[in-house]
C-alpha cells in the first residue's frame, strides 16, 4: 500500500468538501478549488478525516493513489491557509517593481522585462535599502504558484560563479572558482 496515500487528511473546521462524479470542490475561507481524480477512486470521509481509497491493486491504482491524497491535501492546505513563494534577485542594478497584475523586472538585459502574472496568484516586490529586492508570491493554488515561481526564475536563473541572477529565499548556489592566475 501506498504510504502517502494511506495517510489521513486532516479538515479544518471552517473548510467543506465535496465529491461527486470524479470532481473533488474543497471550499474554505481563502476560496474554492476544483481538481479531477479518476472515478474509480473513492473518498472515504468520516468526521475531520478524509481518506482516498483505491479500488483495486493494479499497478495504475497504486501509481495513482499517492498522486490524488497530495493534491487533495495541497488544496484543503490552499483554501484553509495558503501558500507564499519568496524569491530573492541578486545582482548590482537588478530591480523589481509590481503593480497589480504586472512584474517588472530589471535583470542586465538591454530592456526591462514586463511579466504578467495570473489572477489566481497575488505579487509583491519589496526593495528595502543596501538588501536585494524580494519578490512575494501568493496564492491558493500551489501548482500554479510553483509554476509562476519557476517561470519567473527562468528569466534569469543564478550563475555558478557569482551568484547573480533570481533564486528562491533560503536556495543554495553551488559556487565555482574562477579562473586562477597561472603562476610563472
Amino acid at each position: 500500500m501506498s504510504r502517502v496515500g494511506k495517510l489521513p487528511i486532516n479538515i479544518p473546521p471552517n473548510v467543506k468538501i465535496s465529491f461527486n462524479d470524479g470532481q473533488v470542490v474543497v471550499k474554505g475561507p481563502l476560496g474554492e478549488l476544483k481538481q479531477n481524480i479518476d472515478k474509480e477512486f473513492n473518498l472515504n470521509i468520516s468526521g475531520n478525516a478524509i481518506i482516498v481509497e483505491r479500488p483495486s491493486e493494479q499497478k495504475k491504482h497504486k501509481a495513482f493513489h499517492g498522486l490524488y491524497r497530495a493534491l487533495i491535501n495541497n488544496m484543503v492546505i490552499g483554501v484553509s491557509q495558503g501558500f507564499t513563494i519568496k524569491q530573492e534577485i541578486v545582482g548590482v542594478g537588478y530591480k523589481a517593481e509590481a503593480n497589480g497584475q504586472l512584474l517588472k523586472l530589471n535583470l542586465g538585459y538591454s530592456h526591462e522585462i514586463v511579466f504578467e502574472i495570473p489572477e489566481e496568484v497575488s505579487v509583491t516586490a519589496v526593495t528595502e535599502r543596501r538588501a536585494n529586492p524580494i519578490i512575494s508570491l501568493t496564492s491558493i493554488d500551489k501548482q500554479l504558484l510553483g509554476q509562476v515561481a519557476a517561470k519567473i526564475r527562468s528569466l534569469r536563473k543564478p550563475e555558478p560563479y557569482k551568484g547573480k541572477g533570481i533564486k528562491f529565499v533560503g536556495e543554495k548556489i553551488r559556487r565555482k572558482a574562477g579562473k586562477s592566475a597561472s603562476a610563472k
